[in-house]
């Protein structure tokens, strides 16, 4: 499972001083990153070979500004052109955010999917639960 500790931002909270909902999705993506150079080693956007096709958080708890959070990123499941990266947010030692992002291998130019390889589904291996 792949970690990285993050400060939120004031500009991130509301107005009850929590951590805004928004801001889950922007730190899941953030922390995909060692996914993302999988497909794109130098992150190039002109060489991206990824899509979004479906992403969810649950809240479970309060978030914080001022106070370290850790996401945690991990593969749930590798399809034949898709996998599910899940991820949390802890705060204090307790999981308050849970997110579910279904990524697709992407042919841009024919603007279809494509099969994952099996040097890229032995890399996503590396972080399957």
């Amino acid at each position: 499972m792949l970690s990285e500790k993050l400060m939120p931002r004031f500009s991130e909270t509301d107005v009850l001083g929590h951590i805004n909902n928004t801001a889950l999705p922007v730190w899941f993506e953030a922390a995909r990153v060692p996914i993302f150079k999988i497909f794109t080693p130098d992150l190039d956007p002109k060489q991206w070979k990824l899509i979004v096709a479906k992403v969810e958080v649950t809240f479970k708890g309060e978030l914080f500004y001022g106070q370290e959070v850790e996401v945690k990123t991990a593969i749930e499941r590798i399809g034949s052109s898709s996998f599910v990266i899940l991820q949390q947010a802890w705060q204090h030692g307790a999981c308050c955010a849970e997110g579910k992002t279904v990524m697709v291998r992407y042919d841009f130019a024919n603007k279809s999917s494509q099969p994952l390889s099996e040097e890229e589904k032995q890399q996503l291996t590396a972080f399957l639960l």
